[in-house]
């Protein structure tokens, strides 16, 4: 571990939280790393927040070797008849998020989960504050999740940032018009696809605002190399070389047949990644000329994918979009001066905190090398634009992903000249995140 994830990893668990906690007859603990028992209650009471049934001892032992790095808290009852068995649970590490232009610390928060016996007790609410508040005690600025419930997090000052795509080609129809490319395509093994999956993904993500650094354990549960892993042998895994011999790209895929028409069959993509033009075309072109294939689908996409203008026929895609990556600002100066900006000026912002971490009012100043300065002011300077927000809709600018002129239209900010601030944040390309965690 880095310093500042092991400073986040082993930090004390907020007083105020156990104090809320301690309140309604609970108390909230930091699971032991070493302890195989613990681990596999805390497993437990996630499995069945998330509607999972049982976990079998392969998966409680996959899970316990992969997962010491993340901070895993538990809500315990101990009048409950299964006293061990948390009644909520919650998971953070230290991450990275890319901005455009930079890249921050970022608390990266998963497995949040509180029992239907629970409910309505202030408990999500307790553990939430009092993480965030470690968070960027130990300086991290933002913190970052994705969500099996969007109506969860806006209450916490979280906002969707970096939308995700899911396409359905219908393969007969789309054509494929975009370049040749000179690589080659091959096909290896799933341990292969694996390790050249998280070389190249370091190689890419600083590149691609809204991505973070892989949590450790993910590219085994992608590409179905732990022991636990189920119908791993279904999937198929092809890699781009260029023609310095360089793998520029992987995609990790399935087929499931049409026994009805057998050149119909569906290919699943679970992860397309490119590091160059070329390997982009070449991995698609791949997959839209192959025989027996009918439908392609594919998610965690960018919505603005230049496959859009490979194919002959638009019409042949069928595109939904999603809220995917959050984003919570926790300090914001230090977030705000993080990322880069295509124009010089300085703005007012006056921001509002729900959870009261990030609150106040600032000064941003940016310059013709893109770089900004933050500071908190109780004086702003007379004359400069003022923008009156929640630190949600800051954060679902921070990566560009929104313009403040929707937002303005939207009602969500208050300023008299959005354009001028959706100018500032404006970013060539869509934030995105290419998967789960």
């Amino acid at each position: 571990m880095t310093d500042l994830a092991a400073a986040f990893h082993t930090a004390d668990i907020d007083a105020q939280t156990s104090a809320a906690l301690a309140a309604h007859g609970l108390t909230v603990a930091r699971v032991d790393d070493t302890s195989r028992a613990e681990n596999d209650a805390w497993l437990d009471a996630v499995s069945r927040g998330f509607l999972d049934g049982e976990r079998n001892e392969a998966q409680r032992a996959a899970f316990f070797e992969r997962t010491e790095a993340r901070r895993k808290l538990g809500v315990y009852d101990t009048t409950a008849p299964l006293a061990q068995t948390p009644v909520a649970t919650f998971a953070s590490w230290a991450a990275e998020l890319t901005l455009p232009g930079g890249a921050v610390p970022a608390c990266a928060i998963s497995s949040v989960t509180v029992a239907p016996t629970h409910r309505r007790r202030g408990i999500l609410r307790a553990v939430m504050a009092g993480e965030l508040r470690t968070a960027v005690d130990r300086g991290m600025p933002v913190a970052v999740l994705t969500v099996s419930e969007s109506t969860i997090y806006g209450r916490f000052g979280f906002a969707p940032a970096a939308a995700a795509a899911q396409w359905e080609l219908n393969v007969r129809r789309a054509r494929w018009i975009g370049p040749v490319a000179p690589g080659r395509i091959d096909f290896v093994t799933r341990e292969q696809g694996r390790d050249a999956a998280a070389a190249l993904h370091e190689r890419v993500r600083l590149a691609s605002p809204g991505e973070i650094d892989m949590p450790t354990g993910h590219w085994d549960r992608f590409f179905g190399t732990r022991a636990d892993a189920e119908k791993a042998e279904q999937l198929r895994v092809v890699q781009y070389r260029g023609e310095d011999g360089e793998v520029d790209g992987i995609a990790l895929y399935r087929v499931t047949e049409n026994h009805d028409d057998f050149t119909a069959s569906t290919v699943d993509i679970s992860f397309l990644l490119a590091a160059t033009d070329e390997a982009y075309a070449g991995l698609w072109r791949f997959f839209l000329e192959m025989d027996l294939i009918g439908t392609i689908r594919a998610s965690e996409l960018a919505v603005d994918e230049p496959l859009w203008w490979m194919i002959a026929d638009q019409r042949a895609a069928t595109i939904t979009i999603r809220d995917h990556q959050y984003v919570r600002i926790l300090d914001v100066p230090a977030a705000l001066a993080a990322r880069t900006y295509d124009v010089a000026d300085s703005v007012v912002f006056e921001v509002a905190d729900p959870l009261e971490i990030a609150g106040g009012t600032f000064l941003l100043s940016t310059d013709a090398t893109g770089a900004a300065s933050v500071d908190l002011v109780d004086d702003p300077p007379i004359g400069l634009p003022v923008v009156r927000l929640g630190v949600a809709e800051l954060s679902s600018m921070l990566l560009g992903g929104v313009s403040a002129v929707t937002l303005a239209r939207a009602g969500r900010i208050e300023t008299d000249d959005p354009a001028r601030i959706a100018r500032l944040f404006a970013t060539p390309a869509a934030p995105r995140l290419s998967f789960w965690y």
